[in-house]
């Protein structure tokens, strides 16, 4: 937030492409609400030891509108068109707090379930009880989700639960891949901060305690 302070002007739009949602309060604090859009973005890449950015799959998109829902404003159109422009796949989203949520969903439990087991997930549903773990952690980031009223659409689900539980699935989280490197974890901004929303609302969720608990212990001997 710092480094990017002194570019902020009045008519300047922030937009983040993070995971997960607890940066906005952050950012709303320190640059305004009006000036922070609503963005995230689907890419796999991660970085070599070189520190060259490796893309690990082909797509690469960006989502992006306004937090109200007024996706024919002047700054997204105008985005919208430089995204064309450069041959950038987009989506310039009226529901872009239902897109969040759709993406937040699955990228918590997909995180926490392959941390958790430190496995991917055609590893972890060959396993006695783990079709059963992930559905389970899907279905309390779901819960969170229905809790915050921005419940995730039928055939959302259908398609996160069917990439959660295929089998022979080489599919892992970008957080284990990180883990598995020794490095820096977004376990609370991710994982930790799913299971607040959880709790704020009341809701049970174990495996997502078990999972978040998992990678503080992980976070704590990292440091020690």
């Amino acid at each position: 937030i710092e480094a990017i302070a002194p570019a902020v002007g009045p008519r300047t739009s922030v937009l983040p492409i993070l995971n997960g949602l607890r940066h906005y309060a952050a950012l709303d604090a320190r640059f305004g609400r009006d000036a922070v859009l609503g963005g995230l973005c689907f890419i796999s890449a991660a970085k070599a030891e070189d520190g060259a950015v490796l893309h690990l799959g082909k797509p690469a998109k960006l989502t992006f509108g306004e937090r109200d829902g007024d996706n024919g404003s002047a700054r997204v159109l105008a985005f919208a068109a430089a995204c064309v422009q450069a041959g950038l796949d987009h989506l310039a989203s009226d529901r872009i707090g239902q897109e969040q949520w759709v993406k937040y969903t699955f990228l918590a439990a997909l995180a926490a379930a392959t941390c958790l087991l430190r496995a991917d997930i055609g590893t972890i549903v060959a396993t006695d009880d783990g079709e059963a773990i992930v559905r389970g952690l899907y279905a309390e980031c779901v819960a969170v989700a229905e809790a915050s009223a921005e419940p995730i659409p039928s055939i959302a689900r259908e398609t996160a639960s069917g990439a959660l539980t295929q089998a022979g699935s080489v599919l892992k989280a970008s957080m284990l891949r990180d883990l598995e490197a020794g490095q820096q974890v977004e376990a609370g901004h991710i994982v930790g901060d799913m299971l607040a929303r959880a709790r704020g609302f009341g809701q049970a969720a174990p495996l997502l305690q078990v999972a978040y608990s998992h990678l503080q212990a992980y976070q704590a001997l990292r440091t020690s």
